[in-house]
């Protein structure tokens, strides 16, 4: 299981890069990312190296943030494998509310990062169809 923060940030020049300072001086590594936005807010999602301290240095500065479970599937770099996670999921009757790209860097494969509901039963349904969840 992984922890993602979630930072809720206004549409406005120079947030990402203030967001993004604050993490840098704090040694907070960005692992994975995507963002959603709107007219005048965004939601930046992120997997970073501490979600705990992400969470206090940006809540310090003013950001509204929450960690949240999400799951990493470590899948190979080849032509189908995330229509095959899907299909998986689509088979236990799993719902992804939203997915995005990270990758391990350990053994340089790709992780799905995404988010469904009850993160632990999806967990352990995908492992017994044999997928590899990663911790980061």
């Amino acid at each position: 299981m992984l922890k993602q923060v979630s930072i809720y940030a206004e549409n406005k020049r120079g947030t990402m890069e203030r967001l993004t300072a604050i993490l840098a001086e704090n040694d907070i590594n960005i692992l994975g990312s995507v963002t959603n936005d709107s007219a005048e807010y965004g939601i930046i999602r992120m997997i970073v190296t501490d979600a705990d301290k992400a969470v206090e240095c940006l809540t310090k500065d003013g950001f509204f943030c929450k960690k949240t479970d999400v799951l990493g599937v470590e899948v190979t770099d080849e032509v189908g494998n995330l229509n095959k996670l899907l299909k998986a999921c689509d088979a236990g009757n799993i719902n992804i509310d939203y997915l995005y790209l990270s990758f391990n860097r350990k053994s340089g494969r790709p992780i799905m990062v995404f988010h469904a509901d009850d993160p632990h039963e999806v967990e352990l349904c995908l492992q017994a169809k044999g997928f590899t969840m990663t911790e980061a």
